[in-house]
């Protein structure tokens, strides 16, 4: 005798595909997931043709420094027909450098005219700059936004200025205009906890947010080992809550659109075996298997 399908053990990888969120997702509701680059060592040709292969709408990279190098990837992107969310970024230790490292890339990304990006993610200046050196990116990119209509978002990610929830908070109630790209595994980490002893902070930036990395955090590092494994459900459920909170606010506010980069990386993020740094996982078929629950949870069939 067959068993129905309501007798049948779930996995919990199976349980949490199958689970959709308490709200109703519009018909009309865009899901953008994206695709990183990050650990790929082909070409960026290739890396395209494995991203669309893969299902994905569009890839996330940093904006290429050379017109080489911004040539091979726009000549990818309309080959494979896929959209595109930029990286920008600085990297001295001064922050009148760093500042004028960044205007330059994201400058770059924001006034080329040959594919207009989904988005730009800034990994902006460094956690020890002072709120008035770190003020200088918010202030310039609401102005560039306002000036372009593109949607400029500033990562919470550690060693940039929104390293820690309490620390973001003060420039989002400084800032109205700024915009977060939640990575909330940063988080998890610089506060140890899943951060339920500072839920209206969270709730606050999660109000905030245009842009999501879907990856799975913990107290104890920003990257479970596989968040397919049982020990992980529960972590895995309260990043689902988040992520859930932020589709709610965009469906409530009018939006039509939220875009999810799946970004596990690769070793050292990814844990390791000790002498032979063999990673522990999948890289690529996690972030596949992020992108197939994100698209059960969120888009309509």
């Amino acid at each position: 005798m067959t068993a129905s399908l309501g007798t049948i053990a779930l996995s919990p990888f199976e349980q949490l595909m199958a689970y959709s969120p308490a709200f109703q997702v519009p018909a009309g509701f865009s899901l953008k997931v994206m695709g990183t680059n990050w650990g790929f060592t082909g070409t960026v040709d290739a890396f395209c043709a494995k991203a669309k292969k893969a299902g994905y709408d569009g890839i996330e990279m940093w904006w290429p420094g050379t017109a080489g190098a911004q040539k091979e990837l726009f000549d990818a992107l309309k080959k494979h027909q896929l959209e595109i969310g930029f990286l920008v970024g600085g990297s001295d230790a001064d922050p009148d450098k760093h500042f004028a490292q960044f205007r330059t890339m994201i400058d770059g990304a924001a006034y080329q005219t040959i594919q207009r990006p989904l988005y730009i993610n800034c990994h902006s200046g460094r956690d020890f700059f002072s709120p008035a050196d770190s003020g200088k990116f918010i202030e310039y990119t609401n102005k560039l936004a306002k000036e372009t209509g593109l949607t400029i978002c500033h990562e919470s990610h550690r060693s940039r200025i929104m390293f820690a929830a309490h620390v973001a908070k003060q420039y989002f109630q400084k800032y109205p205009d700024l915009r977060l790209t939640l990575d909330i595994s940063h988080w998890c980490n610089v506060h140890e906890s899943l951060l339920h002893d500072q839920e209206e902070t969270v709730q606050f930036a999660l109000s905030r947010t245009d842009h999501v990395h879907a990856r799975i955090g913990h107290p104890e590092g920003p990257q479970v080992n596989d968040p397919r494994a049982p020990e992980w459900e529960a972590t895995v459920k309260r990043h689902l809550e988040w992520w859930d909170t932020v589709v709610q606010h965009k469906i409530k506010n009018g939006s039509n659109r939220l875009t999810i980069l799946t970004e596990f990386g690769p070793p050292d993020y990814m844990p390791t075996l000790p002498y032979t740094r063999q990673a522990l996982s999948d890289q690529w078929g996690i972030n596949e298997y992020m992108m197939q629950l994100l698209r059960k949870r969120y888009q309509q069939s």
